[in-house]
């Protein structure tokens, strides 16, 4: 209070000063017609440019809503026209010559379709990545294909997702036969060509020629037979001269696949028990 009265009697002489001033408008904008119209003009245009300004940062500040509507629906539209592009394409895609026989030949087992989300074709030792894990019943070491025919087999399992190893991998050894005979090795893949792999130990006996198909054997758990993988397109000898190493093109261009399915062979927990006493009875009588 103090403060206060010290202020008004240090400076009254211009606070009286500003009254009086504040008094004399008033009587002048009130009681001259011409003065009035004049000050309500004014006061009009300052308030219009007030609101216009406050207006203008008003719809500034809302853009950044309106922009993260707009920003979600473009995105929502861009996945609904991803989907039904993806339903048009399968709805118009005619089923090849292999893709009906890998189709033929699975009858009777469980496929669980999966999309490959992660492909790191390109960078070293390949392997992919399915939107598929144990919440839909995949776990490892079983089978993965393609309407091209053999993918490869799954490696680690989660919850929703697996890594698969495909052929391109050089940990890959699956085992294969030539179509309409008994003769089988391994495919293997070099570290060079995604689409080029090999299958040696085939008997020099054996009457193998280009363009013959190469598919699985069936002597796993892990395919059943008869699943296409690719042709041969060259023949060798094998390195101690025993044999021939077949040089095969893959049906699977896994550079660009998407759709795949995950094989649930019905009787692969039972095989695997019986090979697992069949190793144990190994060891027992090598002791």
């Amino acid at each position: 209070m103090y403060y206060l009265l010290e202020f008004i009697r240090k400076y009254h002489y211009v606070l009286l000063f500003l009254l009086l001033e504040g008094v004399s408008f008033v009587l002048l904008f009130r009681f001259n017609s011409y003065q009035g119209s004049v000050w309500f003009s004014s006061a009009n245009n300052v308030v219009a440019e007030v609101n216009g300004v406050y207006s203008e940062a008003a719809s500034y500040v809302g853009l950044r809503d309106i922009n993260r509507r707009l920003t979600d629906d473009n995105v929502k539209l861009q996945m609904e026209n991803e989907q039904l592009r993806e339903a048009l394409r399968k709805a118009t895609h005619e089923p090849s010559y292999t893709e009906q026989y890998v189709r033929e030949h699975l009858e009777g087992y469980e496929l669980i379709p999966a999309v490959v989300v992660s492909n790191n074709v390109g960078q070293g030792n390949h392997y992919l990545v399915i939107d598929c894990g144990s919440d839909k019943g995949v776990k490892p070491e079983m089978g993965v294909v393609s309407g091209g025919g053999v993918v490869g087999i799954v490696y680690l399992v989660g919850p929703n997702y697996s890594l698969v190893i495909p052929l391109t991998n050089e940990k890959s050894s699956i085992s294969c036969r030539i179509r309409g005979q008994n003769y089988f090795g391994y495919l293997q893949w070099e570290g060079k060509n995604l689409l080029h792999a090999y299958v040696d130990d085939i008997p020099r006996y054996a009457k193998v020629q280009k363009g013959d198909i190469v598919e699985t054997s069936g002597y796993s758990s892990v395919f059943p037979p008869g699943i296409f993988v690719g042709r041969i397109t060259d023949i060798h000898n094998s390195g101690d001269g025993q044999s021939y190493k077949l040089d095969v093109t893959l049906g699977t261009d896994l550079a660009c696949l998407r759709d795949v399915n995950v094989i649930a062979t019905p009787y692969k927990a039972e095989i695997d028990t019986l090979r697992s006493h069949a190793s144990e009875a190994e060891v027992a009588l090598g002791q």
